[in-house]
């Protein structure tokens, strides 16, 4: 059996991956069963950079704050910032101090001054994205800052009478910003402030600016830009994603979790939809929220389950999206040693490469009715493949061992 598995086995380059593909996706999807380990972002590093040189990729996009990831994408396209400041503020869930998201930051930014002094055309320049909500798993943002800046984007260039309201109008709804972000409310439904009357009436009012902004589209890309209305837009599923995942988190109901990750992987797989209107972008993230099929855990002894981002833009898009999960070996230092034989992981383990790329389609095909034994992870960290469905996704990429 190792032997027809190392048929379906090759190195981890673009040119491999585009090869398990029938054309190249719009969104090419590689996910990741663990988070914080620099090993597999330097992977995915060297193959952002291999889609860039040989695909003609131009967009990166990451799990992480999909509005401090502007400052990001402003220092990559123009230099705005200095590249602690941005990688600091501008990559949420505390991966800023990764050496390897740096990397790819400062890479990024070289690559789009490397024409000449004046830099890439727009055009030709790479792009950052973060996808995720402004979410923490303590708490989720205030909408203050995606609500005011699509006020303040459609107050600078649309008649005032047609504003659903002022801006003094929204601060005065908003209140301060800690109401919103008390930790207490993740777990109390009852200390959260999103089914208040104020914020009854700031989704509505949200909904109106989107609609607004929509009405408006031929005038404000004549008279700003389409990355300016591109930005506006972002803005608007922000402030409605955020203004709906509160009212999710005031939610008393035995549905209240699934609703909540279920609306987070909304909120991304709109994110992700914008990024396909521009051009071939990779996207990385945990497993779980790329794939095809249902995601699932449990919490408190309760299993859940939702549809994951992936799931929603593939059914989107088609041949358009692809996804290639990632697989580990060993991540000794988490306490995950050597995979048992009788596992996905285990058979790939016995093969020669310390990386590889799999067709996942054709590894079901050879291990046919054979179906290896589920995983189990020592640590809560690290998310094994699901051997029932292998043939969901369109590759895996191995990784023998994480140092």
């Amino acid at each position: 059996m190792v032997t027809g598995i190392k048929d379906t086995a090759h190195a981890v380059e673009a040119a491999a991956v585009m090869g398990l593909l029938p054309a190249r996706p719009r969104l090419l999807a590689l996910g990741e069963p663990t988070h914080g380990e620099d090993a597999l972002l330097d992977l995915r590093n060297e193959l952002f950079r291999q889609l860039v040189e040989e695909e003609g990729y131009r967009t990166i996009a990451i799990e992480s704050d999909c509005m401090a990831g502007l400052a990001v994408d402003d220092y990559v396209t123009s230099g705005t910032g200095t590249l602690d400041e941005v990688v600091e503020r501008g990559i949420s869930h505390g991966w800023g101090a990764s050496e390897a998201n740096r990397e790819l930051v400062r890479w990024m930014r070289a690559h789009n001054l490397r024409v000449d002094d004046e830099g890439r055309p727009a055009s030709e320049r790479l792009r950052f994205v973060g996808f995720d909500g402004p979410l923490e798993i303590t708490h989720a943002a205030s909408p203050r800052q995606a609500l005011t800046a699509l006020h303040g984007y459609l107050a600078a260039h649309v008649d005032a009478d047609l504003l659903p309201c002022t801006g003094k109008t929204l601060d005065r709804l908003l209140g301060t910003d800690d109401r919103w972000t008390d930790p207490a409310a993740m777990t109390d439904p009852t200390r959260s402030v999103g089914q208040s009357a104020e914020a009854g009436e700031l989704r509505l009012l949200a909904d109106d600016l989107v609609a607004l902004l929509d009405t408006q589209t031929p005038h404000l890309i004549a008279v700003t830009s389409r990355e300016d209305w591109d930005r506006a837009r972002l803005y608007g599923r922000t402030a409605t994603g955020l203004l709906r995942y509160h009212h999710r988190m005031a939610d008393s109901s035995p549905a209240r979790m699934t609703r909540l990750l279920g609306a987070r992987d909304r909120m991304m797989a709109h994110n992700l939809l914008a990024v396909a209107e521009r051009g071939p972008a990779l996207v990385h993230a945990h497993n779980g929220h790329l794939q095809r099929a249902k995601s699932s855990m449990r919490m408190g002894g309760t299993p859940l389950e939702w549809w994951s981002a992936g799931a929603l833009v593939s059914a989107r898009l088609g041949e358009g999206y692809a996804f290639v999960a990632t697989a580990l070996g060993t991540i000794r230092h988490r306490g995950v040693d050597t995979p048992p034989p009788d596992t996905v992981e285990g058979l790939l383990y016995a093969l020669p490469r310390d990386r590889c790329v799999v067709d996942a389609p054709r590894l079901a095909a050879v291990l046919g009715d054979t179906r290896p034994a589920p995983r189990v992870s020592p640590w809560f960290g690290y998310s094994p493949l699901d051997p029932a469905r292998l043939a969901d996704s369109d590759g895996i990429v191995f990784v023998r061992d994480v140092p």
